[in-house]
């Protein structure tokens, strides 16, 4: 299993072919709490880097972009009815979808949790 994150606070966990994508805990905390979800359909394509769902919360309303390509799978449905689940579990059970990849190249570009800790270390 890899855990990567991305520069825009998404996570991507990796097991085989296929990523669950959610935002990490950092981002949860900048946004407060979460009030509403907006998940992307399964079967939809998405590009790396491009606008997958939105996540809003009493602060801001925020776009969640796919931090890797691939075709959607799954979605927490969890989350449409309880949003909350973003604080609480940001990065287990706040999960927000499930691609299977279509090009896993793209994770090399990612950052690891340390990089990742880093980064949001810097941004203080």
């Amino acid at each position: 299993m890899t855990i990567k994150y991305t520069k825009d606070h998404e996570w991507v966990r990796v097991e085989g072919d296929v990523a669950t994508v959610g935002v990490s805990d950092h981002a949860q905390h900048q946004l407060g709490d979460v009030v509403f979800v907006e998940l992307p359909d399964v079967g939809r394509q998405l590009q790396q880097g491009k606008e997958a769902a939105v996540v809003e919360s009493v602060k801001a309303a925020s776009d969640v972009y796919a931090p890797v390509s691939g075709e959607v799978i799954e979605a927490n449905a969890d989350l449409e009815n309880d949003p909350s689940l973003v604080n609480t579990g940001a990065e287990t059970t706040g999960w927000f979808f499930k691609l299977r990849l279509s090009n896993p190249a793209e994770l090399d570009a990612l950052m690891d949790e340390a990089a990742y800790k880093a980064f949001v270390e810097g941004q203080a």
